[in-house]
Parts: C-alpha cells; sequence; structure tokens
C-alpha cells in the first residue's frame, strides 16, 4: 500500500474536499424525481410493520422520552449488558459526542471514508491526521500506517464509499491501551452473517463500536443509531448529549429493529443485496471505461472512469442520480459510487450508462483535465496523505 508519510500542503490542483457534501444533495428539490443511486438507504423501507409500530408511538409524544427498552433491546441483540449502550441522534451525533466529549490529543482518521467523524472533529478544534489509503492497494488498510501515540482512530466497515470490508482481526490490531478505536458500522447489518464485526467485542481496550437503523431500515428522517462501548466510556458521552435527545418514535424504532424478528429479516436483506449487488457488478463488467473497486461488500459499489464529472450530469438527464467522489479524502473527479438496487433497476441503469458514455464519447475522457484529474492514482487524493499538515489539519484546530 502506498502511504505517504510526509508532510507537505496539498497543491492547489488538489483542493480541500467538501467535507459537509452527502448525497442526499442529488436528489433534493428537482432531483426527487431521479433514480436514486446516489444515496445508500435501501429501497422499499420502512417495512409495514416498523410504519405501523412508529405510528403507534405518536399517541405517547405527550410523554418525555425514556430510552430504557430500546436500550436493553439493542443491548440483548449484541449480548452485551445495557451500560455498554448509548442511544444517539443517529450515527451523525455519536460522532459529535465523541469530538466534543473526549479528551484527544492526536486524531487519525482514515480515508477514504465517511466524512462526518473527521468534520465532526475539525468543528471541535481538534487538528486531524489523515492515512489516506491506495486504490491500487484496493483500498486495503496495514495497521502500521497509523501513527503508534495516536489515542484516536476512526475507520469504517464496510467503508463508505470504498464498499471495502476490512478484517476484524486487522482492525483488532488498532487497538490499545491508552487509545480509542472507532469502528463505524452504519452498514454491517447489510453484510450476510455480520462477519468481520466487532460490535459484541468487550476484550478490546478502547473500542468504540457505531451503528445506524438508517440504512438498512429506511430511516434517514428518523435520526436513530447508537453507540457499544466500555461503560465508562458511555458514562462519558452520555453526559454530553442533551436531555432526551432520541424521540420517542426513534426509540421504538430501535427496539422494533433489535428483536429478533427484525434481525432476521435483515439478514435476508443482506444476502438479497449480495445478490443484487453481484448482478450490478455483471453489469458494470460490461464497460471497458470503467473500473470497479473491489471486492465491494457493502449496499454499493465505487467506480473509477475518466470523466466521471461529466457522465454523472448527463446521466441526471437521462433520469438517474449518483454520487460523486472527489468530496472523499484520497478519491479523486474520476471516482462516482453507486448504490445497489434491485436488477431491474441496475438493468436500467447499464441502459443509461452506455447512452451517457455513447453521448460523450471522447469529451468525457478529457473532462478530468478541468477539474484537476488524473489525481486519482496516488495514494493521497484529494486531500492530504497520513501525517499531511494542510490547512485546518494537522498544523493547527480546524475552525468553521
Amino acid at each position: 500500500m502506498h502511504i505517504s508519510q510526509s508532510a507537505r500542503t496539498p497543491h492547489a490542483s488538489s483542493p480541500e474536499p467538501d467535507l459537509r457534501h452527502h448525497g442526499d444533495v442529488e436528489v433534493r428539490g428537482m432531483g426527487a424525481e431521479l433514480t436514486d443511486l446516489a444515496v445508500n438507504v435501501r429501497s422499499g423501507t420502512p417495512p409495514e410493520w416498523l410504519r405501523e409500530r412508529i405510528a403507534e408511538s405518536l399517541g405517547t409524544l405527550a410523554a418525555y422520552p425514556d430510552g430504557r427498552a430500546a436500550r436493553r433491546a439493542v443491548a440483548a441483540r449484541h449480548g452485551l449488558p445495557e451500560e455498554r449502550v448509548l442511544l444517539t441522534a443517529g450515527a451523525a451525533e455519536a460522532f459529535v459526542l465523541l469530538a466534543r466529549a473526549l479528551p484527544v490529543r492526536r486524531a487519525v482518521v482514515v480515508h477514504p471514508q465517511f466524512t462526518e467523524p473527521e468534520a465532526a472533529l475539525r468543528d471541535a478544534g481538534h487538528a486531524v491526521e489523515r492515512v489516506v489509503l491506495d486504490p491500487e492497494d484496493g483500498f486495503r488498510l496495514d495497521p502500521r500506517a497509523v501513527p503508534g501515540d495516536a489515542d484516536l482512530v476512526v475507520v469504517g466497515n464496510p467503508t463508505n464509499p470504498t464498499s471495502v470490508l476490512h478484517p476484524a482481526s486487522t482492525l483488532a490490531r488498532l487497538a490499545r491501551p491508552g487509545r480509542i478505536l472507532v469502528v463505524d458500522e452504519a452498514f454491517m447489518d447489510a453484510v450476510p452473517g455480520e462477519r468481520e464485526s466487532l460490535a459484541s467485542r468487550t476484550d478490546l481496550p478502547g473500542l468504540v463500536v457505531l451503528r445506524s437503523l438508517t440504512k438498512t431500515w429506511g430511516l434517514a428522517g428518523l435520526r436513530v443509531g447508537y453507540v457499544l462501548a466500555a461503560p465508562d466510556t458511555v458514562a462519558t458521552l452520555e453526559r454530553a448529549q442533551p436531555l432526551w435527545p432520541v424521540s420517542s418514535p426513534a426509540l421504538v424504532a430501535a427496539e422494533a429493529c433489535s428483536a429478533p424478528r427484525a434481525v432476521a429479516e435483515s439478514s435476508l436483506a443482506a444476502h438479497v443485496t449480495a445478490a443484487d449487488r453481484a448482478h450490478l457488478l455483471a453489469r458494470l463488467a460490461e464497460f471497458p471505461e470503467l473500473t470497479v473497486q473491489g471486492p465491494a461488500a457493502g449496499p454499493f459499489v465505487l467506480v473509477r472512469l475518466p470523466g466521471a464529472a461529466a457522465v454523472r450530469s448527463r446521466l441526471r438527464g437521462l433520469g438517474f442520480a449518483v454520487r460523486r467522489g472527489d468530496t472523499f479524502p484520497g478519491l479523486g473527479p474520476d471516482y462516482l459510487r453507486l448504490a445497489v438496487r434491485d436488477r431491474a433497476t441496475s438493468d436500467r441503469f447499464a441502459t443509461a450508462l452506455r447512452t451517457a458514455l455513447d453521448d460523450l464519447g471522447g469529451r468525457a475522457a478529457g473532462a478530468d483535465d478541468e477539474t484537476g484529474g488524473g489525481a486519482g492514482h496516488g495514494g493521497a487524493v484529494g486531500g492530504p496523505a497520513a501525517g499531511a499538515t494542510g490547512p485546518g489539519l494537522a498544523e493547527a484546530p480546524a475552525a468553521r
């Protein structure tokens, strides 16, 4: 793997990625009419039984939220004691709590990955260093690339947007006394058998696992997730929360989605997603113009395509929204992320992609020249590499 350890300032042709850009921007306003391959929420959700449970909870809105039942359900789902569970208003709140409540001296974020952890750390005034994984190594993590004295390390598994599933044994090597190891498992329930999950581990010092109910259950608008960690870490984060941070409907959803019936349903959905992903990958293999980063394990795939910005724009005209990749540190303008959908949708997308590429012809390949193209080839694309000290990173506390 190519990991740069040198400290340098990013070149002007590699602008700092917009850490606050997320896929939902693609389907707002007029984009709401597009077929959505930009957002990783499972289509057709929430299921009817879950909508009914949430609707029933509306009769309790006069009372303050009581999270005890939901906390018990989440703990039971992972075979953990209740004091190791903290319910949050989505995983995004957990990132803010970690950034604000924990004493952090040297924070390291492994990229490419979901950008909210770094944004939250920077907003809280922390310097942030990046370990940027190399596409030529399949975006695989070598634990030796993480500075030994880092006391906060954040990594996704499976990672958004690369869809890489890191072995649990690899991530476990990052745990050590005096370090908080944050593993974002927001998409782990979309992996058959949740293999490589660390959610139920209690033997690793400083381990913090984050889970979200947004993706599999279609609850992005409800905002519900949870933290799994040692009791003292949970207590510290809980003290930083406002009173009643999770609404009653969200608590009902957390309890319902942690029940054995729901876990079995999500397991089945994971197998369906895997089959649908295989079909999408087979269709993408028809296009010699693009490279699929893999092997993919999440409900999305990352592709590399010259002139991706122009292709993305043309796809919008053909009725499809896809996620741009250049807002992720470590990627460049020639990356797109595609959510896995049912086979019929993937077939329609493949037809649209062929049309887009034919319409653009040679223009797409030259589009990178207008957007700092060619940056997607190194291990420090779109932002500083490991140990880099660009603006707002390691050399000074970030401010927004």
